[in-house]
């Protein structure tokens, strides 16, 4: 199951669109680039299955 969630860019400030899977476990992180300005950032993921919410942290990727 897939949620659509969305991050603030570490870079310029701008919201952007994801989508997080709900099957890739309750920690993830990978690489998404701002829609806006196009600088790639590390999406760290915390998932909590019993309270169905989820937290994202963005930072640019170095």
């Amino acid at each position: 199951m897939t949620d659509a969630a969305g991050f603030q860019c570490a870079g310029c400030g701008e919201w952007n669109e994801t989508v997080i899977d709900r099957s890739g476990g309750e920690r993830q992180a990978y690489v998404e680039d701002c829609q806006v300005c196009c600088k790639p950032n590390r999406l760290e993921i915390r998932w909590n299955g019993r309270t169905e919410e989820f937290m994202i942290r963005a930072e640019l990727e170095s």
